[in-house]
């Protein structure tokens, strides 16, 4: 399944462990605040339970949804999509 991890984390310290959870999960950083990769149903689950324990419920906000690469090539990209320090041309060529 292509997803998608967005988030808006307060602490310094528990973005950290969001992203690190994010990159061990095998998601792509295409944002600051944005992971994006391909997981099978029982991981997506799996990351979701891990980020709802780190995150602060009352401060911090974390989306985790899916989405169909035909979905995705529907959505667009506008404007500077891609921080481009942290996306290659191979993660670009994979999901886009």
């Amino acid at each position: 399944m292509l997803t998608w991890v967005i988030y808006d984390i307060t602490s310094n310290k528990t973005r950290n462990n969001v992203i690190k959870k994010c990159k061990n999960a095998g998601l792509y950083r295409v944002q600051k605040s944005v992971f994006l990769g391909e997981l099978e149903s029982n991981k997506f689950d799996e990351l979701k339970l891990v980020l709802d324990n780190i995150i602060d419920k009352d401060v911090d906000s974390v989306y985790v949804f899916t989405m169909s690469k035909a979905d995705l090539n529907k959505a667009g990209l506008l404007g500077q999509a891609f921080d481009k320090e942290l996306v290659t041309d191979e993660i670009i060529s994979k999901f886009f």
